[in-house]
């Protein structure tokens, strides 16, 4: 295959087209209470995540002033919050918006500008860039905080870090923080490296491993209690938990956390291939399959290889790997991973550079910035073994998950 396959992007296209429509649209006419199926499907198990909650604690927000962080997953059943809070006669006085924007639809690492909802007049203002935190100007017309996104389980996916800058800020105002939690998709695994403090960075602010198995709620009890922001005893954080949830069943998100992350296939692998972002390897932005394929020249000596061209898209507008240029494609559509974090493929590919006299890591600072470390590029440089390279996760895993016990919501 020359290019891309026709159907499926324009499939992805229109998808994008579909999320950004009804993603954030606030205050929309509706004949079905946000309540009438607050439900979200883990495997067989009618989930319910935090803010199906709120209904039952309206009382405690009446009167209220309440600034939301939001994106087009923040929903319930086939609301978004701004439209449940509606419902609810709560007033919503700002809205602050992580990387993606408000609808989800920005590019990866591109700026989004303030705005105001179009339906209710409410500001919005972008907590990626320049600014990462709510200031106390815009926070001065807030009394609570309400924090729904939802994650994927993986340190360098940013939502974290927008969490633990909004809940730095709460407790710099004393203003109380509740977050509404949700499920993680990559919540059964523990693994790979832990952050060591001189790799911090935005896609990485806490000594965690790259897949830490919590969700957003336990993460937040864990900020504050292990005093990870500043004055975190000033906090008062309230989680509103998932209810019939286990943190090791199957979960499709009804709506794509991000541009690039459309599935639960890109989901499961975007741990993984995520690190090949520190690399001239494609991981499928501006195709039809983003974080379910790996691609390089390289693999086009074998004409009997995938072949696709990335070309911009919505979502991958700024500069794809390999933008209008034939790669050949590891293809990653029909297999899940083994483990959270597959070392064989980064092996595999370290292996096929080395063999033509290139190197792999050719940004080597931002590979050890989502890394959270320089060992694991020194180990794949020296072709370790996974086995090898797993071994050294073994105790900083285990220190990990003692001390994340005391925070635990879900089994």
């Amino acid at each position: 295959m020359s290019g891309i396959n026709t159907l499926p992007f324009v499939l992805m296209l229109a998808g994008m087209l579909a999320c950004a429509a009804v993603a954030g649209e606030a205050n929309r006419v509706t004949t079905q209470s946000c309540f009438a199926d607050p439900t979200t499907m883990v495997s067989d198990l009618s989930a319910r995540v935090g803010a199906s909650q709120l209904k039952q604690r309206q009382a405690e927000l009446r009167g209220k002033r309440l600034g939301l962080v939001v994106n087009q997953s923040s929903r319930l059943g086939h609301c978004h919050l701004v439209d449940v809070l509606d419902e609810l006669g709560l007033q919503v006085t700002v809205i602050f918006t992580p990387e993606h924007g408000f609808r989800g639809d920005a590019d990866a690492g591109a700026a989004v500008a303030d705005s105001r909802d179009q339906h209710s007049g409410v500001p919005i203002y972008s907590l990626y860039g320049a600014q990462k935190a709510p200031s106390p100007t815009q926070l001065a017309r807030v009394d609570l905080i309400l924090f729904d996104l939802q994650d994927v389980g993986t340190r360098f996916y940013t939502y974290l870090s927008t969490l633990h800058y909004v809940m730095q800020a709460a407790a710099s105002a004393k203003i109380p923080l509740w977050l509404l939690d949700r499920p993680n998709p990559n919540g059964r695994w523990l693994d790979g490296p832990l952050l060591q403090a001189e790799f911090s960075s935005f896609v990485g602010l806490h000594p965690i491993p790259l897949l830490h198995g919590m969700t957003l709620g336990e993460l937040a009890l864990m900020i504050k209690g292990e005093a990870w922001i500043s004055n975190s005893n000033a906090l008062t954080l309230t989680v509103l938990p998932i209810a019939n949830y286990r943190r090791d069943l199957p979960y499709d998100l009804p709506v794509p956390p991000s541009p690039n992350l459309p599935n639960r296939q890109s989901i499961a692998w975007y741990p993984t291939l995520a690190l090949f972002e520190g690399t001239s390897v494609s991981v499928g932005r501006g195709t039809a399959w983003p974080f379910q394929l790996a691609g390089h020249p390289l693999l086009l000596e074998n004409p009997a290889t995938w072949a696709l061209t990335p070309v911009s898209t919505p979502g991958a507008a700024l500069n794809p790997p390999w933008r209008d240029s034939l790669i050949g494609a590891e293809d990653f559509r029909a297999e899940l991973p083994e483990h959270g974090l597959m070392v064989e493929v980064w092996l595999a590919w370290q292996t096929r550079f080395k063999a033509k006299g290139m190197t792999l890591i050719d940004k080597p600072a931002f590979f050890d910035k989502l890394a959270g470390t320089d060992q694991l590029r020194q180990q794949l440089e020296q072709q370790q073994t996974a086995a090898q390279i797993r071994q050294s996760w073994k105790e900083g895993l285990a220190s990990f998950a003692r001390r994340r016990a005391p925070y635990l919501l879900y089994p």
